[in-house]
């Protein structure tokens, strides 16, 4: 079991936690996961490790309330524990050599963007950080971004902050008149695969992080596997990182559909004994 020590809102639907690991926090590095359970009885989910604190044995996750296990971790407080935290898990982003990268986050990927422009910065890589928003209520993590990135570019849907726009669309400015070692775009699949597309056109070499369904961690339920070149890869032990421009988002998506109805479900399901619990 492991404490919670810190708990924030960074939006209506996205929350941060700090909890106490001091494995973990001296092991992990950027691009890098854990699963948790929430309780005895629960689900196994993947999350990444959005900060470490090696002082003070922390590690930081932040996720989306999005289905049962998150909704249920979400109703744990400061002083609360969650039964299970397991990691570090998958292999660490590759930082070694970069120079000048973009790195790009959408929505709450940024969460997992963030230790990676990190881990860049602090290896005195020049980093371009784009990060997009359906709308300024969305925004997370703007002021560490603005830390750890050289230039910082704020896009969003509907021009309530930043510039309006995709996060293709400032990234297709910058690909005109200046060239980047690496881009590295964390964030919903179709946002990937966009710009995916567009680093192809300008040949730079585009680096992704994939979180299709996970169960064990470790390869063998074989839940996470995804086509990468035309071969089956596990997100949990090849990745998460891979190369963009060989990763099939057209099958990603249709996996990632398979159980979107029974998250929804068993979200609803969730919510109401909870309820049931308050009265």
């Amino acid at each position: 079991m492991v404490k919670i020590i810190e708990k924030e809102s960074l939006n209506p639907t996205v929350t941060k936690m700090v909890v106490e690991h001091e494995k973990i926090s001296k092991k992990a590095k950027a691009g890098q996961f854990i699963i948790l359970r929430v309780d005895e009885n629960g689900e196994r989910i993947p999350l990444t490790i959005a900060d470490t604190d090696e002082m003070k044995h922390t590690v930081t996750i932040i996720f989306q309330i999005v289905g049962s296990t998150t909704k249920k971790l979400n109703e744990l407080n400061v002083g609360d524990t969650i039964y299970d935290f397991v990691g570090p898990l998958g292999k660490p982003s590759e930082i070694e050599g970069l120079k000048k990268v973009c790195v790009i986050g959408g929505g709450v990927g940024c969460a997992i963007a963030y230790p990676t422009a990190k881990a860049l910065h602090k290896n005195g890589c020049e980093v371009t950080t784009i990060a997009g928003f359906r709308n300024k209520n969305l925004v997370i993590l703007e002021d560490d971004f603005q830390q750890v990135s050289d230039r910082f570019i704020m896009m969003s849907d509907d021009g309530s902050v930043g510039e309006k726009g995709l996060v293709t669309d400032a990234l297709r400015k910058l690909l005109e008149k200046e060239t980047f070692d690496e881009v590295i775009a964390i964030g919903p699949l179709i946002m990937m695969k966009f710009v995916c597309q567009l680093t192809k056109e300008f040949n730079v070499k585009t680096v992704v992080s994939m979180n299709p369904i996970m169960i064990d961690g470790t390869g063998m339920c074989g839940g996470c596997r995804l086509s990468v070149g035309g071969k089956m890869k596990f997100a949990c032990v090849d990745g998460p990182d891979f190369d963009g421009h060989e990763v099939d988002f057209d099958e990603a998506m249709v996996r990632n559909m398979s159980y979107r109805d029974f998250e929804h479900h068993a979200y609803e399901k969730t919510c109401n004994l909870l309820n049931q619990e308050v009265k």
